[in-house]
């Protein structure tokens, strides 16, 4: 399967399970899957939710900043990945 560079992590919160998300390139949607990659990092899951401020959004696009609940720790500078279906 195909990966598409989306961003970077830019913080993650540990009590909420929650990693900040900055959108560089593409397009995100709930429902995607997304490969979250780093040093110590290196994990797969499906994208149930994500909030911009707070609020929750069903799409972001390059230039957003978005949270979304993580199955595993994540660290600042992790790339994100979204999983193109072939």
């Amino acid at each position: 399967m195909a990966e598409q560079l989306l961003g970077t992590v830019t913080h993650y919160f540990g009590k909420a399970s929650v990693a900040a998300i900055k959108l560089t390139e593409g397009q995100l949607s709930v429902g995607d899957t997304i490969h979250v990659r780093g040093h110590t990092s290196d994990f797969t899951q499906n994208v149930d939710s994500m909030q911009i401020d707070g609020k929750p959004v069903e799409t972001a696009d390059v230039g957003d900043e978005i949270g979304i609940r993580v199955a595993e720790h994540t660290r600042e500078h992790d790339e994100v990945y979204r999983i193109v279906p072939d």
